[in-house]
């Protein structure tokens, strides 16, 4: 066991001196020629990288046994067009990650927004507020589209393992009103002190926790990360769904939902699990109805 664990950390000490730095170096060339090429070129180029490389590569199995479990009644060739696409969306996500702070969401005509009004009612009603929204389309957008409308938001994320690339990311996605904390305990104490203080929260609700709460999912139970609703029965607050759907290249429609209310029955543990199944429901449609969307390559399901 000893040994085990001798072996494991020489590994993992070698990584961190050796591949780290590559990979930090191939993430800063990337971004800079996606950055100097602009958004609609960055855009097209990510994509059919993606498109090309991403079917060969060993998480395509992953996606394509989700999409089965997801969706039974489709062939084979609906699956590998559907993994095909995917990867075109994650290329031009991509892409696109080093002209997140340059959106001007309401003048240049790239992002058609429904429901900016769920926005101000948030921005004005005087109470702590949540958004949540899912890996769909290019959900990096969905924060300076809130911030444009003179709403400052806390974002929370999962760093990267290499800290260089982690920075990397950070910088892209660094805009005015937005700030980022990480997931954890970090994450869980700010997101603490800023609703306490009335302010505003983002989270991504859509991947597994291995010991969140088993929330239906396409009809399968899915570990599911409570803390939105733990949150929004904490601080009686309104939820916002966000979904940024891509209609054409660098063309895109983002929608915020009117507000969620979590009802509160006395019963936390099942009023948590009655909104998740809310919150999972109104994601599968998402996914339903523009499956080549989402990010199937995440292992969602226990096998």
């Amino acid at each position: 066991m000893i040994e085990g664990t001798r072996r494991r950390g020489w590994r993992r000490s070698l990584r961190r001196r050796v591949f780290y730095p590559f990979e930090a170096l191939a993430a800063r060339s990337a971004f800079a020629v996606f950055r100097a090429l602009g958004v609609e070129a960055a855009s097209n180029l990510g994509g059919r990288i993606a498109r090309l490389a991403g079917p060969r590569l060993a998480p395509s199995r992953q996606a394509a046994r989700n999409l089965r479990r997801a969706f039974p009644d489709k062939s084979d060739a609906e699956i590998d067009r559907i993994v095909r696409d995917m990867w075109d969306n994650l290329g031009r996500v991509i892409g696109e990650y080093p002209h997140t702070r340059d959106i001007d969401a309401y003048g240049d005509g790239r992002i058609e927004v429904i429901g900016a009004e769920n926005i101000d009612e948030l921005r004005d009603d005087g109470r702590p507020g949540l958004f949540f929204t899912a890996h769909f389309g290019n959900w990096e957008i969905t924060p300076p589209i809130i911030t444009q409308r003179g709403l400052p938001i806390t974002i929370v994320y999962r760093a990267a393992n290499n800290p260089a690339v982690d920075e990397v990311v950070r910088k892209a996605r660094d805009c005015e009103g937005v700030e980022q904390v990480p997931k954890g305990p970090v994450g869980a104490r700010r997101a603490i002190e800023l609703l306490g203080n009335g302010g505003h929260l983002g989270l991504l609700v859509d991947q597994k926790m291995n010991d969140g709460i088993p929330i239906p999912f396409f009809g399968r139970d899915a570990m599911t990360a409570p803390a939105l609703a733990q949150l929004a029965l904490r601080y009686h607050c309104p939820v916002v769904p966000v979904r940024s759907e891509r209609t054409r290249g660098t063309r895109f429609r983002v929608t915020f939902f009117p507000p969620l209310e979590a009802v509160d029955t006395g019963d936390r543990d099942a009023d948590m699990a009655a909104f998740m199944t809310r919150v999972n429901a109104m994601i599968e449609g998402w996914v339903r109805e523009r499956p080549e969307q989402w990010f199937w390559l995440h292992r969602r399901w226990e096998d």
